[in-house]
């Protein structure tokens, strides 16, 4: 914010940034004190405390993304690691990232698993404010902000380039230097780039690309209940799934305590609980409204059941105010299946070894489908890193 004519929103640290519980009931803070986390791996995983601490160590000193160790997979760095510790990894791995240690890079792991330790932050008002700040630097910086105005489409000059977008109103805005989708990356394709426009082959992978839809509890909770809780945002693991492949649909759950007491009624916290789910599971009956209610509440109980199992001193100082499924979020945002969960950062270069390049040199995508993790954190880290390109190259 130091280059933009607006105050940057207020913000506050996070200590911890999460806390992490496990099935048998531990809870291990994730902060900046490094002595700290490396006791509290000990005494948690007693059966590998050093190869956990030596692997933690080594994402630590990890800089080089361009050594050939960078693109190994994660899960191979375990040795003498027990599959408790592997699992305490793999659901961080799959929140922050959308992977777990078998798809995401040594690199990858590195990047999402040590930030949380060099310090984040919580921004007052959220993301919203985060937003507000910047459409006000827009404006201010001599930019127009356009809003109710959806793109159908790009337009294209006599020689197939991109040189701007088509409005639903019929309306043609020129681009005289790049364009900038932050539409998913199968809609920018198949909405605005168009499949006529799209090769076969990247057509094909984006065909490969799912990612998880989210089932969302929003709740109330009596203030007094928040005191006994060691984080506003603990990462929940319910299942090791010993024998069997990592399951997040089945095993995790994130709870988070809105930072901002404005959100609730006085002496209560608001809360979002967030699942992964199947989101085409969702949209199998999405003619039959009764049958998505019935959906939506059998899912409810399963997962207020695993909250309550996993979080026993919620005790009944919690209630259910509403409900979010994918297609809620389709209604909402008109994503491919409601998918909002973002991408595996492993799985999400198409066209380049850069997330964000298009098969047009003047098109770039900005947003959680090409990011190093669907965060905000993530998300905003991408698009610096956008800007600073767009800055050289154009």
């Amino acid at each position: 914010f130091s280059e933009l004519p607006v105050e940057p929103p207020n913000v506050q640290p996070l200590s911890p940034a999460y806390v992490v519980r496990l099935p048998d009931g531990s809870d291990v803070a994730v902060a900046v004190n490094e002595r700290q986390f490396e006791d509290d791996l000990r005494q948690t995983f007693p059966e590998c405390a050093e190869p956990a601490v030596t692997f933690y160590r080594k994402l630590l000193e990890f800089n080089d993304p361009d050594r050939a160790s960078a693109c190994t997979a994660t899960s191979t760095y375990f040795t003498n690691c027990s599959l408790r510790f592997r699992r305490f990894i793999d659901v961080q791995l799959q929140t922050l990232t959308q992977c777990t240690s078998d798809r995401l890079s040594l690199a990858g792991a590195a990047r999402a698993l040590t930030l949380p330790h060099r310090g984040m932050w919580t921004i007052q008002g959220g993301a919203q404010a985060l937003a507000n700040a910047l459409a006000e630097s827009l404006k201010k910086s001599g930019g127009t902000l356009r809003l109710n105005a959806p793109v159908l489409r790009f337009a294209y000059s006599s020689d197939g380039q991109p040189m701007g977008v088509d409005l639903l109103s019929g309306e043609r805005v020129p681009a005289t230097q790049a364009i900038i989708s932050n539409l998913t990356i199968w809609d920018t394709y198949g909405k605005l780039i168009g499949l006529a426009r799209t090769p076969s082959s990247v057509s094909k992978q984006l065909k490969q690309l799912r990612g998880w839809g989210a089932y969302l509890l929003f709740l109330s909770m009596d203030q007094a209940a928040a005191q006994r809780l060691k984080s506003n945002r603990i990462v929940v693991l319910t299942d090791w799934l010993e024998g069997q492949n990592y399951l997040p649909d089945q095993t995790q759950l994130v709870f988070a305590i809105a930072p901002d007491a404005c959100r609730a009624p006085e002496g209560k916290f608001a809360v979002t609980v967030s699942t992964l789910t199947d989101a085409k599971e969702w949209f199998a009956f999405h003619e039959d409204e009764s049958t998505h209610e019935q959906k939506d509440q059998a899912t409810l109980e399963l997962v207020w059941a695993r909250l309550h199992t996993a979080m026993p001193e919620l005790g009944d100082e919690v209630e259910v105010i509403e409900t979010a499924t994918p297609q809620t979020f389709y209604e909402t945002t008109r994503r491919k299946f409601g998918m909002v969960g973002g991408l595996c950062a492993s799985r999400v270069s198409v066209v380049s070894e850069n997330n964000f390049r298009t098969i047009f040199p003047n098109v770039f995508l900005v947003g959680d489908t090409v990011s190093s993790s669907p965060g905000l954190a993530g998300i905003s880290e991408s698009a610096k890193a956008l800007a600073d390109v767009i800055c050289q190259e154009l």
